[in-house]
Formats: C-alpha cells, sequence, structure tokens
C-alpha cells in the first residue's frame, strides 16, 4: 500500500498531525547536536537556542542526542535522561511551549560510537564484537556482541528515557536508528554480522530497533508523538540502498511509528552522503578535541569532495514515499521556498531542516510573510564543528553562542 500524491500538496503552514500530537505547520528543527550540556548539564545557551527556533516559527524543534544511559553517550558533554536533568529540560520545552511550538527529545545511545573516557564495561556494546574502526581514534579497539539480556536492559532505558522526556515536558520523542548510533549499528549491514535472528535479513536486523520502538510506543506512545530517524542511504559500499530503506520503512510503519524522518550516511564511513557537501579544512581548525580532529582528517582523505546541491536526498526518499502510507519528513538540503514546497508537491508531510535554521532561526516567519524566499546559509558545513566551542553551536556567519549562558545550568 503506498502513498496517493495525486491529491492537493499540503501548505506548509497548516497543521500537520502526528500521533496524538498537532503541530502548528509543517517544518522541523532537525537535530543538529548543539553542544550545550557541558558536563552533560544542559545549559541556558540551550534553552535560548531552541526557544529561538520556536519564537522563529517551527513547527517542531528537536533537542539533540539525549542519551538513555550513562554508556550511551558519545562524548561527555551530552545530556543522559535521568532524574537530575528533568527540571533542566523542563527549562527548555517550557520555553518552546511559551511560544507556541512544539519540542522533541532525540533519545539514543552510541553503542560503539563512543569517545568516552570510561565506560561501565571494558568494551563498548553493539550488534556485532570484534574490531571497532570507530575505536582506533580512542583507544576502544574492540567491541561486545550485545545479548538478549543486553538488548532488554537497553530497550528499558529507552522506555525509562521515554518516559522522563514526557515529565520533562516534550510534546515528542525521536528514536535515532541513523548515522551510526547502536539502533542503526544493528540495521546496517556493514556492523551487524549475527548469525541469530537479530542479523542477516532486513526483518532480523530491525528487529531490536522495532522492539525498542514497541517499548516506548506502549509507554508514551498515547501522550506523544513517536518518532524515528533513520538514514535511507549509507552512501557507502556495503551499506544499505534505498531500496532496502523502503523494506526498513515499511517494517517502522508496521510496528506504529508515527513519523520517520529520513536522513542518511553514517558518522564514520560517509558523512558528505550526510550533509551533501564536504567538510571544509577550517572545520579541523577551530576543533579542539584532538580525536575528533584526527577523525576529520582522515575523512577528508577518503571521502571524494562533494558540492552541496538542494534537495540532495530527493531521489532516495521518493523510494521511501512510494512504499509507505505515514507520515514522512523529508531531510537534506532544504533551503528555500521552492524546496519547502517542492517536498509537500512530492507528497512528504513536513520538511526538517538544520544548517538553515542555525543560520536564520527566524526562517519560517519570514517566509509565511513571503518576506524572504531564500535563506542565506551557504551550506558550508562549519557550523558543525562550532560545537566544540565554548557557546556551542552557531553559524560562522552570525554571532558564537554565548559561553557564559553555556557554563549556565538551564533551570538556574
Amino acid at each position: 500500500m503506498a502513498h496517493n500524491s495525486q491529491s492537493k500538496p499540503s501548505s506548509p503552514f497548516s497543521p500537520l498531525q502526528i500521533g496524538p500530537l498537532t503541530l502548528r505547520n509543517r517544518v522541523i528543527k532537525a537535530a543538529t547536536n548543539e553542544g550545550m550540556a557541558k558536563g552533560g548539564v544542559p545549559s541556558k545557551q540551550l534553552v535560548k537556542f531552541h526557544e529561538s527556533m520556536a519564537a522563529g516559527g517551527v513547527g517542531l524543534t528537536t533537542v539533540a542526542y539525549c542519551a538513555v544511559s550513562m554508556d550511551g553517550r558519545t562524548f561527555v558533554d551530552q545530556a543522559v535522561l535521568d532524574e537530575k536533568t528533568v527540571p533542566l529540560l523542563k527549562a527548555v520545552t517550557d520555553a518552546v511551549h511559551q511560544e507556541g511550538g512544539a519540542v522533541s527529545a532525540q533519545i539514543t545511545h552510541g553503542g560503539c560510537f563512543t569517545f568516552l573516557p570510561e565506560l561501565s564495561t571494558k568494551y563498548p556494546k553493539s550488534a556485532s564484537g570484534g574490531f571497532n574502526k570507530v575505536g582506533v581514534m580512542s583507544g576502544r579497539f574492540f567491541k561486545t556482541q550485545m545479548t538478549e539480556e543486553d538488548m532488554e536492559r537497553v530497550a528499558g532505558e529507552f522506555e525509562r528515557g521515554a518516559k522522563l522526556a514526557r515529565e520533562a515536558g516534550f510534546d515528542a520523542v525521536e528514536l535515532h536508528m541513523g548515522h551510526g548510533y547502536l539502533l542503526s549499528q544493528f540495521i546496517s549491514p556493514l556492523y551487524n554480522k549475527r548469525k541469530d535472528q537479530y542479523g542477516g535479513s532486513i526483518e532480523n536486523r530491525v528487529r531490536f530497533p522495532r522492539q525498542v520502538l514497541r517499548r516506548v510506543l506502549d509507554a508514551v506512545g498515547k501522550d506523544m508523538a513517536v518518532i524515528c530517524k533513520f538514514s535511507i542511504t549509507e552512501g557507502v559500499k556495503g551499506g544499505h540502498t534505498a531500496e532496502d530503506a523502503a523494506e526498513i520503512a515499511r517494517l517502522l510503519e508496521k510496528e506504529g511509528a508515527h513519523l520517520l524522518v529520513l536522513s542518511a550516511g553514517m558518522n564514520v564511513e560517509s558523512i558528505t552522503t550526510m550533509f551533501g557537501s564536504s567538510f571544509p579544512k577550517e572545520n579541523r581548525a577551530n576543533v579542539s578535541n584532538p580525536i575528533v580532529k584526527l577523525g576529520m582528517f582522515i575523512q577528508g582523505l577518503t571521502e571524494k569532495p562533494i558540492e552541496f546541491k538542494e534537495m540532495y536526498l530527493l531521489e532516495h526518499a521518493r523510494k521511501i514515499r512510494a512504499a509507505v502510507n505515514m507520515p514522512l519528513a523529508y531531510l537534506g538540503g532544504v533551503k528555500s521556498a521552492d524546496s519547502i514546497e517542492r517536498a509537500m508537491a512530492e507528497g512528504f508531510d513536513a520538511v526538517a531542516i538544520g544548517r538553515a535554521l542555525i543560520f536564520d532561526p527566524n526562517m519560517v516567519n519570514e517566509m509565511q510573510k513571503g518576506a524572504v524566499r531564500e535563506s542565506g546559509c551557504t551550506s558550508c558545513n562549519r557550523c558543525v564543528s562550532m560545537m566544540y566551542t565554548p557557546g556551542g553551536t552557531s553559524c560562522v556567519l552570525g554571532q558564537p553562542g554565548d559561553a557564559k549562558l553555556n557554563s549556565t545550568p538551564a533551570n538556574a
């Protein structure tokens, strides 16, 4: 059963129902790591960042990378959903609600994609054990294959994380199943070499992510939108393709996900697939973390330079649109009113935007008024490395984030 795109395209400024949640419009601020939880403490700068997105008119803003456990972080400066962070994150959700927007918590676990100085276990857990290529940069050369007991525990951590997100006032949770984090380590044939019911066929590889989705839907799905973000192409030899992704989407639809956010690429193997363009050398210059700097250097050697073009994932995303009936958010190089309208005309229900909204959080209001048709964002990708600066993620063409606010707890 495929989506009918013959009907009149929706206005980007019309409401959208996802699960129990109604968004005021169809523009979603995609999750982009903010670098605004130093030492794991969500900051006043994080409040200001998402408040500006809501004030600027987005329907839904996404707080990036809320780890479901201490081991689930990739860096020390990431928030963990626990009792301590609920009041801090409540400051974020209150600010967004005051501006009339909705807010989603991206809940995730890094699996073997981790640069933490300490873990509760000697080797990070993943879909499969053995050599850990990600760990080459941080001295974690090996990973452990998760047992069913491990999976049960982690699914419980996702469930608990979702309940805590609800307590903190979030309207939605986004399960991150892409980019090489734990759930995508199960989905990806590059990472998942299992011989049991969790490996092999696409259905088997999606089994654990579906179990996590089921637990979260059962726990909070009546009160919150439950969104899944996944890579519709891994953009690397041996990774899954858009045809595989259509099958993955059908399985997530069958399980009851309320919306899919269609991202692409992997953090390690294919960052240019994710961003649709190469990373400039300047990015390495202003990254203070030596591990990340090295990673970027290695990527620079192995990836072919790519020029940015708008809507760079459209061809892949169409295959997902043809495969399912559920709401889909198109992501990938949306930075003009034309692109947003094009996504609607292609039958997508929403658009998820990162860089152009970092450039100008007020973009949606300005486009709705007709004051602006085109974002001034140059897609230079330098905002990505700004997350490692004292003020957190910002556009290099504008003001850097406020370092003082970024070291002040959100609820202070």
